[in-house]
């Protein structure tokens, strides 16, 4: 009886280990690449790739210790910048213009329309991307690092 009762709290440890293993990820849980591939429908690699973009639009327009406090709730957002397509002449018209007054996110965007479209997407997408991200960097990152990405990208 005492040997019956060993092998079923043996068995239940091994399914309740099994168990947790192999569940299925939660959003919660999901990294930002499987989130808005999931969401959005995009490949893993237009996934990342659009992720990288924006984050690297925000690294330009932000300093080195805000764009850390962001870096720190996003698991290989450096990964995700190298993933993003470079985007030649990125000081184009719209983006002299805007320099000229006072502001570089116009040209910034600008790029990151191109970037998107470079990887297969279109120009509204980084719309679709943006909540997505920024939502994920609130959970991630709290509301001040959410702040910083949102303040950097409009």
């Amino acid at each position: 009886m005492i040997r019956r009762q060993f092998a079923i709290k043996i068995f239940s440890i091994f399914f309740l280990i099994c168990w947790i293993t192999f569940t299925p990820t939660y959003a919660g849980d999901m990294g930002l690449v499987d989130l808005l591939s999931s969401q959005l429908g995009v490949t893993k690699d237009q996934a990342e790739g659009g992720a990288g973009s924006i984050f690297q639009l925000a690294k330009q327009n932000l300093n080195v210790e805000d764009f850390s406090s962001i870096a720190k709730a996003v698991p290989g957002i450096d990964q995700m910048i190298g993933a993003a397509p470079k985007v030649e002449g990125s000081s184009n018209s719209l983006g002299g213009i805007s320099s000229m007054m006072g502001s570089n996110k116009l040209g910034g965007m600008a790029d990151l329309t191109s970037s998107f479209e470079k990887l297969g997407l279109s120009g509204d997408m980084v719309g679709k991307f943006t909540p997505i991200i920024l939502d994920y960097v609130k959970n991630k990152g709290g509301e001040h690092a959410m702040n910083l990405l949102k303040g950097a990208l409009l």
